[in-house]
């Protein structure tokens, strides 16, 4: 399962996802974790929640970040949920194509390995491509 969370800078994406990251770690048996671009969520999440932030591993493209998420479930395949704050904003890039093709590839990923998806992007959902739209 994907879920796509769309809005303009200001709009309340990142209070929401603090919200459902933090309800994931009170309900889900796995473990919880949320990549950002920066650290700056540390004190608003929840202490059980595996916190990372891209720019320490030096991710900055998609292809560098399914590598990245790859390689945190094979080291860990008790994960059951990762959410990814503002997608754009770590791999820099605003391609929308590209956005929708790595989407697609957590959707097969989340479908293998039973791992669920959270991905915050800041833009107007009226902007999502139509492969992007099936995950609002």
């Amino acid at each position: 399962m994907v879920r796509l969370i769309m809005g303009e800078k200001g709009t309340g994406k990142t209070k929401k996802l603090i919200e459902l990251i933090n309800a994931s770690a009170a309900e889900e048996n796995g473990n919880v974790v949320c990549i950002e671009a920066k650290s700056t969520m540390t004190f608003d999440i929840h202490y059980h929640v595996r916190l990372i932030s891209a720019d320490e591993y030096q991710i900055t493209t998609y292809e560098g970040l399914r590598g990245f998420v790859s390689g945190l479930y094979a080291g860990n395949y008790d994960i059951s949920h990762v959410y990814v704050d503002n997608l754009c904003k770590i791999v820099h890039s605003e391609d929308f194509t590209a956005v929708e093709k790595f989407l697609c590839w957590l959707d097969k990923f989340s479908d293998a390995n039973t791992v669920k998806f959270t991905v915050t992007l800041t833009a107007d959902a009226s902007v999502a491509t139509d492969g992007m739209r099936k995950y609002l």
